[in-house]
């Protein structure tokens, strides 16, 4: 019993333990939290104060600042009211002296009006006394205003002309040194640039014979084997007194050379016939067919031009038996293909289609003697048919300059054909021909009014002409020279130039006795 009552106290003895620990704690507790709320209280009353302090702060250094911009305010708004103040004072003193201006310029003006009436009064009477002077002027000089206008205009008139033809003399002058200067360069490069050999062709075809007794043989008996001769080849055979030699006449150089073949064949052969004629001639005809072509071959690869067609080529090679003035006009071609390459060059063309164009600008005399035409127009139409290039075409049909129009490369193929033909030996002329020349230049000079007399000097090359001072003046003589070379240029073939120099020469004369 006693140990139930023993553990019945301690439980309540516990238990009041307990009781009593948790309300000394809640005590504690309530003390500790009021302590903090005192504390918290104070240091929220402390920063309430220091606000409300910093807040009046700030209030006044507010009414100071706005003291301030209220400041800086009142003094803008005085100086701008200063500023507009002087402006307004300025364009009211402005328009006072537009106002002023004004009232001058509007007196200026009633005193030009006043000055223009009396210049109309002036110009009036000086228009009625114009008016009697020229009507005493008309009776005095016995002619109307308008002959005297009409004078006056052909004085004016002549004086133009005149002055007119002075200018245009000395422009003449200038630009033909400017020009002359520069052609001069261009073609001496080119000439100095080509290396050729003189002509020593002939248009005379003569074959050795080794006696005279094979003249005889070359007749033949009753002249049948000359017959078949000329038959065959359609040559003429001129067995004349000439010792050891025959001549062969024909226009056509291909069959003048397929003769000469033949023939040196048969004289080397001895056998002389009809028969053994007609089959060298057969034979002689393939050879020169065959150097045709060899030789066209030869001149478009010493050229360097490529892509010909093949009947280009052989007509090009028939050229190797064509001469003008003793010169072969192959070789011709080939000079005047490297020149025209060069001139292009100089001038900044193309002078692969330059050197195309110059070696076959004279393709039309391979069948000239065929077709009608000049060689130039025939070349042309030959050309046309196998060339794709139409600059190639022009080249060759304007280098004698016969069309309406000519093109950088007609006058590039003609300056190049003129150098070549008419350097040193590079023709021949006949005397008939030099003289004919020579004749008809004279002919020209004087087939003109006001020339005395004229002369052909130095090969053809100069033309003097005299003529008469009472007829022509110094500007007439100028005109005439220019007429004279358009009539040469337009009515004669020439190599190289002509200089025409025209000579006014006024003697007085007079005798003491």
């Amino acid at each position: 019993m006693s140990n139930v009552l023993t553990a019945i106290l301690l439980v309540a003895v516990l238990i009041i333990g307990v009781v009593l620990g948790g309300a000394i704690i809640f005590f504690n507790r309530n003390i500790a939290v009021n302590r903090l709320l005192r504390v918290t209280q104070r240091k929220v009353n402390r920063t309430i104060i220091e606000s409300r302090e910093e807040a009046k702060k700030i209030v006044e250094q507010g009414k100071v600042d706005a003291e301030k911009v209220r400041a800086t305010a009142d003094a803008e708004y005085k100086e701008r009211r200063l500023e507009l103040q002087r402006q307004e004072n300025r364009l009211l003193s402005k328009t006072e002296n537009l106002e002023h201006k004004l009232e001058g310029i509007g007196q200026r003006e009633r005193a030009l009006a006043n000055r223009e009436k009396s210049l109309d009064n002036l110009q009036a009477q000086i228009e009625e006394a114009k008016g009697k002077e020229l009507k005493q002027l008309e009776i005095i000089s016995g002619m109307s205003i308008d002959q005297a206008k009409e004078m006056l205009l052909q004085s004016i008139e002549s004086e133009m002309k005149g002055e007119a033809g002075r200018r245009l003399h000395e422009w003449e002058i200038k630009i033909k040194a400017e020009a002359d200067l520069r052609s001069q360069e261009i073609l001496a490069q080119t000439i100095q640039r080509s290396a050729s050999e003189i002509v020593s062709e002939t248009t005379a075809t003569s074959v050795p014979i080794p006696s005279d007794e094979m003249k005889g043989r070359l007749i033949g008996r009753e002249g049948r084997n000359i017959r078949a001769l000329e038959q065959a080849t359609g040559v003429d055979l001129i067995v004349d007194d000439t010792p050891e030699a025959v001549t062969l006449s024909s226009f056509d150089p291909v069959r003048r050379e397929v003769a000469r073949i033949a023939l040196t064949k048969l004289i080397l052969d001895g056998r002389i016939h009809p028969a053994r004629i007609e089959e060298v001639v057969k034979k002689a005809e393939e050879e020169v067919n065959a150097s045709i072509q060899t030789a066209g071959e030869q001149a478009a690869y010493q050229v360097g031009v490529q892509g010909l067609r093949p009947e280009l080529i052989r007509l090009l090679g028939r050229l190797k038996y064509r001469t003008s003035y003793g010169q072969s006009v192959l070789h011709h071609s080939i000079e005047v293909a490297f020149m025209a390459q060069m001139i292009a060059s100089e001038l900044g063309a193309n002078p692969m289609i330059a050197k195309k164009a110059g070696l076959l600008h004279d393709i039309g005399k391979a069948v000239d003697r065929e077709v009608e035409g000049t060689h130039a127009a025939i070349g042309a139409d030959l050309v046309k048919q196998w060339e794709k290039s139409p600059e190639v075409v022009m080249g060759i049909a304007e280098h004698h300059f016969e069309t309406p129009n000519t093109s950088t490369w007609g006058y590039i193929v003609s300056a190049a054909d003129a150098i070549s033909s008419a350097r040193p030996g590079a023709r021949r002329e006949s005397l008939d021909s030099y003289l004919k020349r020579l004749k008809s230049l004279e002919d020209i000079a004087n087939s003109f009014k006001g020339v005395e007399k004229s002369f052909a000097i130095q090969a053809g090359r100069e033309v003097r002409i005299l003529v008469k001072p009472e007829e022509i003046d110094d500007l007439g003589a100028m005109r005439l020279a220019r007429d004279i070379v358009k009539k040469i240029e337009e009515g004669m073939e020439y190599p190289g130039q002509i200089k025409v120099t025209v000579v006014r020469e006024t003697r007085a004369v007079d005798f003491a006795k």
